[in-house]
């Protein structure tokens, strides 16, 4: 039995949770309106819209997963946090600027008017399995690191949990989302660095041990530094990490919304700076939590569970078990929670925008009155929420989340980033072209990242990719600008780039 059995940590769990549905209740109370509803009345102050923008960045993902790989093998996965600033110029300097300017709820009708149609639809059709994805991941490890310390059924919590987020998301919209997300980065960094702290006083030696034996191990290495891009190394996680981060910046709905809900532009670039570089020292932490994981069972190998800890990802929720006072453990596992619905929250209410304005008004009735549009951003919210709560179940039993979510995000996003930037830079009428591109990005990415599953077998091995799997985005986006670039070259009618 764990310690959530307590009193105070039952106590703790509860008024964390009542006081979040409160708070996203009371904030999106007013949130009657679809433009209320997806972006505020652009009333956001600056200070929230940039700790809803870390929060989305930060999730169950990053709480449990990136300590579960630094326990299982070094700090690799920091180097992507290292390329977050980098994309953040960018995206300060172009796409804040141009979506601000733009106004558009949709953060890809403008590929409709740049290629046609069919990039919108393209488009937003890879945003909305790639987030049902995101919230089928955190769910899943949302619900391993709750399972063992409340003794629940996986399957069950994973449905609680969905049913929570989705209910203050589905009645209080995009104001919900942002003041949550505000109360829950609170929590989930208050969680964290309560959490080292006690990690670090019950290991033998404290911190100068950890960061020592971590030194001697290779623990607190980046990862190899060789040019090989079929091995995770420092280059190919800083492409993966800067080219991920360009798309959530400039084509990632839920971070575009975001962008309008700011009184000003100049408010929205200030909020992207403030919760893209909270990221970096925030992982940092998590990673460390990992390092600390594997210090303190080295000293402590009674304390491992007989035979081991099934994935990397179960060996923070063991510690929070078995090592946790009384009433920290509800505080931990609130900050948890805090990280998955901050993230999920902002997944549904994006995805349902797309689903009204892409969808049902763009293409089943253009002349939707707001009642129709307030009723289709509610039965979508459920929709998405719903959806993702059963990717979520089909994860049960997969090994490394972490990877499995970067290897989906990779795949479902296809050509995104590159028919944006396309756009971006190209003046020619790239239509045709465009087309053309995007077809040759899916298939590139979808060979470098179902290669590696395939059994290739004699002479069909010379067509097994190259690449690591996190080259996919990288690849795929830089052929589909190629192609593009080339193909547009042979048009003779020049068009305004309405993209500056």
């Amino acid at each position: 039995m764990g310690h959530l059995a307590t009193t105070l940590d039952w106590i703790v769990l509860f008024v964390y949770t009542a006081f979040t549905l409160g708070v996203g209740l009371y904030m999106g109370r007013a949130s009657n309106q679809p433009e209320e509803y997806v972006v505020a009345g652009h009333r956001i102050p600056t200070w929230a819209v940039g700790l809803s923008i870390f929060g989305t960045y930060v999730s169950s993902i990053s709480f449990l997963a990136l300590p579960g790989k630094a326990f299982a093998s070094n700090w690799n996965v920091f180097v992507f946090s290292l390329a977050i600033p980098l994309a953040t110029w960018v995206a300060a300097k172009y796409f804040v600027p141009f979506y601000r300017r733009l106004g558009a709820i949709s953060s890809y009708e403008h590929l409709e008017h740049r290629f046609g149609s069919w990039a919108r639809f393209y488009a937003m059709s890879c945003y909305l399995l790639t987030q049902q994805a995101r919230i089928g991941t955190i769910l899943y490890l949302t619900a391993i690191a709750i399972a063992p310390i409340t003794g629940g059924d996986i399957k069950i919590l994973i449905i609680l949990s969905g049913a929570i987020v989705i209910a203050y998301t589905y009645l209080g919209g995009i104001k919900a989302v942002i003041w949550t997300d505000v109360l829950q980065s609170v929590v989930l960094i208050g969680g964290a660095l309560i959490c080292l702290a006690l990690m670090i006083f019950q290991v033998p030696g404290g911190l100068p041990n950890v960061i020592k034996t971590g030194m001697a191990t290779n623990k607190l290495a980046l990862g190899s530094w060789e040019w090989d891009f079929s091995q995770p190394t420092v280059w190919v996680v800083f492409l993966y990490g800067l080219f991920i981060n360009l798309q959530n910046f400039g084509i990632d709905q839920s971070y575009v919304q975001r962008y309008q809900t700011a009184a000003t532009e100049k408010s929205a670039v200030k909020s992207v700076w403030l919760g893209a570089l909270m990221y970096i020292p925030i992982s940092g932490v998590f990673l460390l939590l990992g390092t600390c994981l594997y210090v303190f069972y080295l000293h402590h190998p009674e304390k491992v569970p007989p035979g081991g800890f099934p994935t990397p990802d179960a060996a923070f929720p063991h510690f929070i078990l078995s090592c946790l006072p009384p009433g920290i453990s509800g505080l931990v596992i609130a900050a948890i929670f805090a990280a998955a619905q901050s993230t999920i929250s902002g997944s549904i209410n994006s995805s349902a925008t797309l689903i009204a304005w892409d969808i049902y008004k763009r293409l089943i009735t253009p002349n939707a009155n707001q009642t129709q549009m307030m009723r289709v951003l509610r039965i979508a919210s459920a929709g998405v929420g719903i959806g993702g709560t059963l990717f979520a179940l089909g994860m049960i039993n997969i090994k490394g989340a972490l990877d499995v979510w970067w290897e989906l995000a990779s795949l479902f996003s296809g050509g995104m980033l590159g028919l944006f930037l396309l756009g971006l830079i190209s003046r020619a009428n790239t239509n045709s072209a465009a087309l053309a591109g995007t077809l040759t990005s899916i298939l590139t990415i979808a060979w470098i990242t179902l290669s590696e599953k395939i059994p290739w077998k004699g002479q069909l091995i010379a067509l097994k990719s190259p690449f690591h799997t996190f080259m996919g985005i990288v690849v795929g986006t830089l052929v589909l600008m190629l192609v593009g670039i080339l193909l547009s070259g042979l048009s003779k009618s020049p068009t305004p780039n309405n993209l500056h």
